[in-house]
Formats: C-alpha cells, sequence, structure tokens
C-alpha cells in the first residue's frame, strides 16, 4: 500500500497526518517539514478507544479526557507496545479534536501521527489557500475546511507520565486541569 500523507483542519490547527502505522508516511512528514526526528509526533484519535488501543489510560487520564476532549488538550501517555514498535515511541501524546470532519477522517483512517501544518520551528499555517499553495505538491491530500469553527491555538500539552506537568500551555489552564482531576 502507498503511504498516505494528509492536510487536515482540525479544532486548533491544520494538521499534516498519517497512519501510525506508516512508517513510510511518518518519514515523509519529517522530510516535508524539515523537522528533527528526535522531536515526536503526536497522535489524533477519534474517541477513547482508539487511545485506549496506543496507549495506557490512568484514572487521571480518564477524568481529563472526559473533562476536556474532543478538544484543546494533548494528553502524553505510556506507548503500549504496538506504538513502540510502529513509532519507535515510550511515550506517546494523544488528543481528540472537536471537529467533526476531523473526527470523520479518524474514524476512516484510525488514529494518525500529527503534528501543525509549517516549516519547523516557524508559526503554524492555518489558512487553506496558502496551505493549498505551499504543500499541494507535497501530499496526497489537502482537505478543505468545513463551517465548523477552528482556533488558531494549539492545545494545552499535559504528560502523564510521573508528575503532572504542562509542557505546552494553550487554551487549557493547569488550575482548570487540577481542579478536574480532584472532582468527582
Amino acid at each position: 500500500m502507498k503511504s498516505k500523507v494528509i492536510i487536515f483542519p482540525t479544532d486548533t490547527v491544520y494538521g499534516i497526518g498519517t497512519s501510525i502505522y506508516d512508517k513510510e508516511g511518518i518519514k515523509r512528514i519529517y522530510e516535508i517539514k524539515h523537522r528533527d526526528p528526535s522531536k515526536p509526533l503526536a497522535v489524533l484519535c477519534a474517541n477513547l478507544e482508539q487511545i485506549d488501543e496506543i496507549a495506557y489510560v490512568s484514572d487521571v487520564a480518564k477524568k481529563l479526557i472526559k473533562s476536556f476532549l474532543p478538544g484543546p488538550l494533548t494528553l502524553i501517555l505510556k506507548a503500549k507496545p504496538s506504538i513502540k514498535e510502529a513509532m519507535g515511541y515510550e511515550t506517546i501524546g494523544v488528543r481528540i479534536p472537536n471537529y467533526p470532519l476531523a473526527i470523520d477522517i479518524l474514524l476512516k483512517e484510525g488514529p494518525m501521527a500529527t503534528t501543525s501544518v509549517n516549516e519547523s520551528g516557524k508559526p503554524s499555517l492555518n489558512n487553506y489557500s496558502i496551505i493549498k499553495e505551499e504543500y499541494d505538491d507535497l501530499v496526497d491530500g489537502i482537505v478543505p475546511p468545513s463551517s465548523y469553527p477552528t482556533s488558531n491555538l494549539a492545545s494545552t500539552v499535559v504528560d502523564l507520565v510521573g508528575e503532572i506537568k504542562v509542557l505546552r500551555q494553550g487554551t487549557i489552564s493547569l488550575p482548570e486541569i487540577l481542579n478536574a482531576i480532584k472532582s468527582e
């Protein structure tokens, strides 16, 4: 099967992605972005079942998933053996986008290794016309946006392996995260 790399809109910024099991597609993403191979890709999932396929979901993770996902929160979890083998990662950043078009793609394609659309180290691109112009000949498809709203702010990234820590601040704050963990 030919490796397939696509660009599609999410609730935060446009993502470039491929199947988590497509090693050639993952390699292409790194090449397209000129991304340092030591910087891991995140994985977008359609639902908790897909997250559970690839990562160990703790009780704390379940509380945060229930409180904030789908939405702009990426959780760093311990990867299951299949992901260690496919992607080489001990831990994996997972997120469920709050964007119906992205969910449809993820239900059809399965969990996807993704990152923002941009040259590595530069601001994310979130304009369909510019993305189409700059990336059309580099990927297998670019999905136009739907009328569903998006944000230009990347997700909050929280490491749940070991001590809970925010690795990147987005729209969800650490106090909101801690409150969700304490609830119930």
